[in-house]
């Protein structure tokens, strides 16, 4: 199960009135640490934990605490330093090295559920957001507001963000600290194309958490037998990719139907979108050919044309030319170099 908010929340909110739950969210880190600022978790009285906080070492333990949340109805917060050998997070050998700082609230009807139910309702609508959250300090931890997590809606809703632009940011107002987060639905990733390569594009992709859309006219491609786990499957002309991708906010295309005809209609049809990643299968003779067809230019999409599509991995396999494709979707969504963070391999 992927550890979007959106996934953690369609989990919860069938039971937000079965159980008692604390949402717990990282507010603050000092040095290297698993995740950042605004990362969420979702703990409940029935021992469920949604999503995760670090590599899963502290989890348990928050879990404990949570159960006093629970109990008292008061937020509180925690602090893991890895380098204090008297801390919780040294003693259990995390390697990270750094702090991490968590909020525990808890969720009820009396605080309006921290407003996540407002959140999952924007997340399935694929908007965009601000979700705020006040950070309790000590001579606090007695007052319970009302008022205590708030979401407005971006007013560029559908403007997808790199991961870095998602990490909270912490401010005052008054005397009261508050944690920004924005929040943003899963990448929604178009494919056409639905040969038997699509088949681990498509189901890595699922884990990933995206919200998958695949295209292919053909009528013995692209079958729901074989892609069980796609959101919606589209046939007809490659001419409605253009309004689709409009109206629900794709974010990235791969195209590899092995048709330089069918190629050629669907990169027609993306100049007027607002795509931001486009990738091509295939060398670079045949991307050439592919544009010819389609009467465009490569400056005439919305975005980069990613072809040959991937990163050079060095991959034969299916499975792994689809790692590369969404490698590189991955770093062009996030503006990232796709660089080893180790640096250039020894020779």
């Amino acid at each position: 199960m992927s550890n979007h908010l959106l996934h953690l929340l369609s989990q919860w909110y069938p039971e937000k009135d079965n159980a008692e739950w604390v949402l717990g969210t990282v507010f603050k880190t000092e040095g290297p640490c698993y995740r950042k600022a605004g990362a969420m978790m979702l703990f409940s009285s029935f021992g469920q934990q949604l999503g995760m906080l670090s590599g899963g070492c502290l989890e348990s333990d928050l879990q404990r605490h949570a159960k006093k949340v629970m109990a008292t109805g008061k937020p509180i917060t925690q602090v893991y330093d890895s380098q204090d050998e008297d801390d919780l997070s040294f003693q259990l050998g995390i390697g990270c090295g750094g702090t991490v700082h968590i909020v525990l609230h808890p969720i009820s009807r009396d605080n309006n559920y921290l407003s996540l139910n407002t959140v999952y309702e924007h997340l399935l609508a694929r908007q965009s957001g601000y979700y705020y959250q006040q950070i309790p300090m000590t001579s606090l931890h007695d007052v319970v507001s009302e008022k205590c997590a708030e979401f407005m809606v971006s007013q560029t809703p559908h403007e997808h963000h790199s991961d870095q632009e998602t990490i909270g940011e912490r401010f005052m107002e008054g005397e009261q600290t508050w944690l920004k987060t924005y929040v943003q639905p899963p990448v929604h990733l178009l494919i056409a194309g639905g040969g038997f390569d699509a088949r681990p594009l498509v189901n890595l992709a699922h884990h990933l958490g995206w919200k998958l859309t695949l295209w292919d006219p053909r009528p013995a491609n692209a079958r729901r037998d074989y892609f069980d786990c796609v959101d919606e499957i589209l046939r007809g002309d490659a001419d409605l990719l253009s309004a689709y991708c409009n109206d629900y906010n794709v974010d990235a295309v791969i195209t590899m139907t092995h048709s330089v005809t069918l190629d050629a209609a669907v990169l027609s049809a993306l100049t007027t979108t607002r795509i931001q990643y486009l990738a091509l299968l295939g060398p670079i003779h045949r991307k050439q050919e592919v544009l010819s067809v389609a009467q465009v230019s490569s400056s005439q999409f919305p975005c980069k044309l990613h072809g040959p599509a991937g990163l050079k991995l060095g991959a034969a396999l299916p499975e792994g030319i689809a790692i590369s494709m969404l490698s590189e979707c991955i770093a062009t969504l996030n503006n990232a170099n796709a660089l080893s963070f180790s640096g250039a391999p020894s020779e």
